[in-house]
């Protein structure tokens, strides 16, 4: 049933793309919403906020799912169907990548400037060609991990509850990452209120990004993609992203990080991956290795649900 769900939002996604962008507005706004309900400034108001916002609709789905389950399995597939198709978005980073690849193989940077900042909303008005190759290709490994992987990981555990799960807390955990808005009227610390939101998602994301990684090393480079993992990992602010990038960086054979033009307001941006200067071939590049790592996926899949028909 589990492989059957993904196999169907598969296809449909790919005939008709899942509305992706409008639920990470719908997902963002209601981080904001819970943070404005519950933000004192403490750690204790983070977790209240967590709970509310992430645990009991997770419950709730996963009560509906079991319910859905007792009265009949076809009625259970077609939830899980709707969930993770609204909770999943490939389509969503590979039409801005081939669009960008487009962009810039016509010679047109500044159209391929526009895609990628209303792709990511960062200042992309001083990027070279290969930065914006360069930037794309990172934004699309964690996209890949975060709206496809990571999810596919937590529904395979725990059905269309797990998948919300990790997506509630992959927005809170973005919103208490970012700068707090002017117009949002926070006067408090919100380090304090995010606390729980991040470790919450440090545990969650634990397991599903080094599964992606390794993933990522065996569809491709593996010897390169294991030496980037556990030279240069570390050195990226964030540890789960600086897996993720590491390794694909090497299963690619293309440099990622490095510093970006000081106009930007660049954060600590280490060499990651080996091998090339990122150009407009490794886009077509990236986006085959995340296709080859997601057919292994549902390869393992089958096998594991063939294996269990065989055991029972």
């Amino acid at each position: 049933m589990t492989f059957l769900s993904i196999f169907i939002v598969l296809v449909i996604e790919q005939l008709k793309a899942a509305p992706a962008a409008r639920v990470q507005e719908w997902l963002d706004a209601y981080a904001r919403f819970l943070e404005r309900q519950f933000n004192g400034g403490e750690r204790r108001h983070g977790v209240t906020a967590w709970g509310v916002g992430v645990a009991v609709p997770t419950l709730c789905v996963l009560g509906v799912q079991v319910g859905l389950g007792m009265l009949h399995a076809v009625l259970t597939l077609l939830f899980s169907v709707a969930m993770l198709y609204f909770l999943m978005g490939f389509r969503q980073f590979s039409h801005f990548f081939t669009d960008i690849q487009l962009a810039l193989r016509a010679g047109e940077i500044e159209r391929a400037r526009t895609l990628f900042h209303a792709w990511t909303g960062r200042e992309s008005s001083r990027l070279s060609a290969s930065e914006i190759v360069r930037l794309t290709i990172e934004d699309g490994i964690l996209a890949s991990h975060r709206h496809v992987f990571a999810p596919l990981f937590w529904f395979m555990l725990l059905g269309p509850a797990g998948a919300l799960l990790y997506r509630l807390s992959v927005a809170m955990n973005q919103r208490e990452a970012a700068p707090a808005a002017p117009e949002s009227g926070l006067a408090i610390p919100r380090d304090a209120f995010g606390e729980f939101s991040r470790q919450a998602f440090e545990f969650l994301d634990w397991l599903p990004a080094r599964l992606t990684a390794v993933t990522f090393a065996i569809v491709g480079d593996f010897e390169d993609a294991i030496y980037c993992w556990r030279t240069q990992a570390q050195q990226w602010p964030d540890p789960a992203s600086g897996i993720l990038l590491a390794s694909g960086g090497g299963a690619l054979g293309v440099k990622l990080g490095q510093p970006l033009p000081e106009a930007l307001g660049v954060e600590e941006r280490p060499e990651l991956g080996m091998g090339d200067e990122a150009d407009i071939d490794h886009l077509q590049s990236a986006i085959g290795l995340v296709w080859r790592a997601l057919v292994l996926c549902l390869l393992l899949l089958v096998l594991l649900t063939l294996a269990s028909w065989v055991g029972s």
